[in-house]
Formats: C-alpha cells, sequence, structure tokens
C-alpha cells in the first residue's frame, strides 16, 4: 500500500528533491509580466514561448557586475566564468523591462503556500530582445507603412450606443466585467457576444471571422473586441496579421480592451479607439446613469425657463399688437385729424395777431432810431466824444505814465530777489538744524559705537532693567551686524549665554 501524503508533506518533499537536484542554474527566455513593488524586489515571468518560469530577483541581488577582460578573454567578476563579450553586460534593477531576452543565474525555490517552483535570480545579464518583442516591432512597423494606424481612416464611436457586438470568450472573466459595468450605465443598450478564442494558435483567425461576421451583418452601432490580462504570450492573439486585417477592413466603428493598463497590442493601433481595461471599453460607451439623470433635470429646467420665457414674451408682444391695432383704427385716426386741425387753427390765428404787434413796435422803433442819429445836434456830440477819449488815453497811457511803471517794477522785482534770497537761507538753516536733530535720535547711530540693544521676545519691548526678565526668557540682541539669540540663566546677574 502506497503512503498518503498531507499536502504540506508532499510540498516540502517535491521542495527538498527539487533544490537539491538543481542548486544552481543558467536559464534563458524572454521577460514578460514585470512587476515592480515598492519593496525593490523585481517579479517577472520567463518564457520561451512553450512553456514559462516565475522569477523572483530581490532587490539585495540587483547589482551591476563590469565585466573584467583578461587578455582576449571576458570574465564575469560575480560568476568567474569566461564570457562572450556581446553577452557580459549584466543588468540591474532599472534596466531590465519587458521583451528583453535574458540569461538568468539562480536557484531553483518552492513558494510552499502557493505550492509553485520559481527561479531566485541572483544575475540576469542582457542578451538583445526576445523574439516576440521583435516580432512585435517588425509587424507594428510593417502595418504602420501600409497605414493601418493612420488618424484619417479612424472612425468616431457614437455617444451612448443602443446595439453593441462583442467579439470575446463568452466565459472569459473581460466579459463578465464588461457587462457588470454596461449593467450599471447608459439607457439600456441591446448587447449581443460573438464567441470566438482569445488564446492560443487558432485564436486569430476565430478573432478575424468573427470580426468579419460582424462587419457584414451591419446590425451593430459599435464593435468591441475585449480580453483579461495575461501574459505577452497569452495576448499574442492580438499582435498577429489576420487580426489587423480583420480590423482594417472593418466599416463599423471598433474600441479594443486587451489586457491591462500596460498591456497595447497591434489590434490597438488599428483599432477606431482603445480602452486601458474591459471594463473602461463599457465607460467609454455609455455614460453614467447619475451623469444622464442630472442633465435631464437640467434639460428640463431649461425647456421650463425658456417656455415662460417664450410665453411672456409673446404676451407682451400680443399686448403691443392689440394696442397699435387701436391706434390705427378709422375712428381714432378721424379723431386725432380733427384734434390737430383745431390745433393749427388756433395757433395760426395766434401767429397774425402776434406779427402785427411785432410790425407797429419795428416801425416806431426805427422810427426813433433814425430821429437821433440824423437829428441837428448829432455831429456835434460826435466831435465832443472824440476829444474827450483822446484825452483820457494820454492821461492814461502817456510816456510819463509808461516811465513810473517801469521803476515801479524794477523795484517790485529787487524786493521779490531779496526777500527768496532771504527765505532760502532760513530753510537751509532748519534743514541742518532738523537733521543733526534727527542723527541725535537715531536708535541705531550707538550700534555703530560697540552698543547694542536687547528685546524680550516674549513681549517684544526692549530690555532697561534686569528685573523685567526672569532665568529661561528668550532674548534677541541686536549689534551692527546682526542679531544674536540669547537665554537668561540668572535672573539676578546680568549674564546671558548664547545659544
Amino acid at each position: 500500500m502506497s503512503a498518503i501524503f498531507t499536502v504540506s508533506e508532499l510540498t516540502r518533499s517535491v521542495k527538498n528533491l527539487l533544490e537539491a537536484e538543481f542548486p544552481f542554474v543558467w536559464v534563458r527566455g524572454d521577460v514578460t509580466n514585470l512587476s515592480r513593488p515598492a519593496s525593490g524586489h523585481l517579479y517577472f515571468t520567463l518564457t520561451d514561448g512553450d512553456a514559462a518560469v516565475s522569477v523572483v530577483w530581490f532587490k539585495s541581488s540587483q547589482k551591476s557586475a563590469t565585466p573584467v577582460t583578461l587578455g582576449n578573454e571576458t570574465i564575469n567578476p560575480l560568476t568567474g566564468e569566461v564570457e562572450e563579450e556581446a553577452r557580459a553586460t549584466s543588468l540591474t534593477g532599472t534596466t531590465i523591462d519587458d521583451g528583453m531576452e535574458v540569461l538568468c543565474a539562480g536557484r531553483l525555490n518552492v513558494y510552499e503556500p502557493r505550492g509553485q517552483y520559481q527561479l531566485v535570480a541572483e544575475l540576469v545579464q542582457d542578451q538583445g530582445r526576445g523574439d516576440l518583442a521583435l516580432a512585435f516591432e517588425a509587424l507594428k512597423k510593417a502595418l504602420s507603412a501600409k497605414g493601418y494606424f493612420d488618424d484619417e481612416r479612424k472612425l468616431e464611436l457614437p455617444s451612448n450606443p443602443a446595439r453593441v457586438a462583442v467579439v470575446t470568450s463568452p466565459s472569459g472573466a473581460a466579459i463578465r466585467d464588461f457587462l457588470r459595468i454596461a449593467n450599471t450605465r447608459g439607457t439600456g443598450s441591446e448587447i449581443r457576444i460573438y464567441p470566438t478564442l482569445v488564446q492560443g494558435e487558432n485564436a486569430p483567425s476565430q478573432i478575424a471571422a468573427a470580426l468579419d461576421l460582424v462587419d457584414a451583418e451591419d446590425w451593430a452601432d459599435v464593435v468591441v473586441l475585449i480580453r483579461g490580462g495575461g501574459s505577452l504570450e497569452d495576448l499574442w492573439a492580438f499582435n498577429t496579421e489576420p487580426v489587423a486585417d480583420a480590423l482594417f477592413r472593418m466599416r463599423l466603428p471598433v474600441i479594443t480592451g486587451v489586457g491591462h493598463e500596460p498591456d497595447v497590442s497591434i489590434a490597438d493601433f488599428v483599432a477606431d479607439k482603445r480602452a486601458a481595461t474591459p471594463s473602461h471599453v463599457a465607460q467609454e460607451l455609455w455614460p453614467r446613469r447619475e451623469t444622464l439623470a442630472q442633465r435631464l433635470d437640467d434639460l428640463d429646467m431649461n425647456l421650463t425657463r425658456l417656455y415662460t420665457q417664450w410665453f411672456l414674451t409673446k404676451t407682451t408682444n400680443f399686448r403691443h399688437l392689440r394696442k397699435a391695432l387701436g391706434w390705427l383704427s378709422p375712428e381714432r385716426k378721424l379723431e386725432r385729424m380733427e384734434d390737430r386741425f383745431t390745433t393749427l387753427l388756433a395757433r395760426l390765428e395766434d401767429a397774425g395777431h402776434d406779427l402785427i404787434h411785432d410790425k407797429n413796435s419795428d416801425t416806431k422803433d426805427l422810427a426813433w432810431r433814425l430821429n437821433r442819429i440824423y437829428g441837428p445836434d448829432h455831429l456835434e456830440r460826435k466831435k465832443m466824444g472824440i476829444v474827450e477819449q483822446s484825452t483820457r488815453l494820454m492821461r492814461a497811457f502817456g510816456p510819463s505814465v509808461i516811465q513810473e511803471k517801469r521803476r515801479e517794477t524794477a523795484l517790485l522785482a529787487k524786493q521779490m530777489h531779496q526777500a527768496m534770497t532771504h527765505f532760502l537761507d532760513t530753510a537751509e538753516r532748519r534743514c541742518e538744524i532738523s537733521t543733526a536733530t534727527l542723527g541725535g535720535l537715531d536708535p541705531e547711530a550707538p550700534l555703530q559705537r560697540g552698543y547694542s540693544l536687547i528685546r524680550v521676545k516674549k513681549t517684544g519691548d526692549f530690555l532697561r532693567d534686569p528685573k523685567e526678565v526672569t532665568s529661561g526668557d528668550a532674548l534677541d540682541i541686536r549689534v551692527k551686524e546682526g542679531h544674536i539669540s540669547a537665554v537668561v540663566t540668572n535672573e539676578n546677574t546680568d549674564s546671558q549665554e548664547n545659544r
């Protein structure tokens, strides 16, 4: 009868056997799923396309080894082995990246809580870009040259689509996440799932066929291509030319959500829009229902406000039109014409009376003026007026008057100059006295002679008596070149101690 092991016993036996059989190994492969947690340790998967092994590279082992050249040979100082010059560069935790082909040296270890074996790396050397990474870049370059990634050919996604075609695995976590988010957003949509493999050799052809079927049916408003996270190998179906060709042929807008946010596939470049995850695809397609409800409330309020404003405007216009119609009626027009005729007739009569009165007044005034101008005493009065005006002009502006004014002006100018000189001398003396007085009152003048000003920090007052402070009080001492902080150590003396 064979022995019955507990899980712990079996795992421990496998651990002892594996670690004893492979105490130190060298493994070559491509880096995928690289993780950099805050601890500084690195976790990644090493794969050759057919198999994969988990690798942990602890922070303490992430050292950069500079090769040593002896003659024509290159020796790794960490291993002591002779290496080719092209393979002699060791990596550090900051230089390793996804898609690199590396050579890892370390020991195998079994992690008992999960029953999983892993490689604990002691040394990681760069072997160049991995085959998958090189194939990805080559296909990306070729498709870009064909115009597969051009923005001009990409279509705009509809907002809040009513019919959505989803190309994915019907049993994967991606469709569950997508439907869960879709159920909480939008105003209700019809979703059709087009099942297909999303991993493996047959996945590219099935994905391409499903996309062609969706395009031929021409039922959907938008097409969704999604898959959950995984390694570069797991997502490789979305990095193949058949899938890229099918996306390029699509006449409907396509949005992709392949893997996690750092994962970018060829399908993402060809699609009309890329989302970080399947859940994010649903968020891109449909708005939140709370947002739609708020928008509906806003539209309802705006409609009510606009209707009220429109109704008030129409009411006001109706009143104006009604008043205008009353004003333009024939009866009102005749009344206005009769009133105007009466007013004009009264104004005409008043104007006639005013005209006759004005003409009589003008005739009397003109007769009086003619008699005054051309009467017998007119010429004599004119002669006497001219003589009188000449006499007054000589008295006001004769040569003697002008000479007297010149003498008065010279005297006033001399007096003004003397007064100004006296004023300036007096102001200068006052300024000198004020300058001297201010200099004596300058609180910082004693500082120039070596004195200091002491201020008590807790009150901000200047210190004049030792009794104003106690032991432990902080002081600020102002000297010529700056400040010194001090603390009172003995309240009975004047001694102070610098901090």
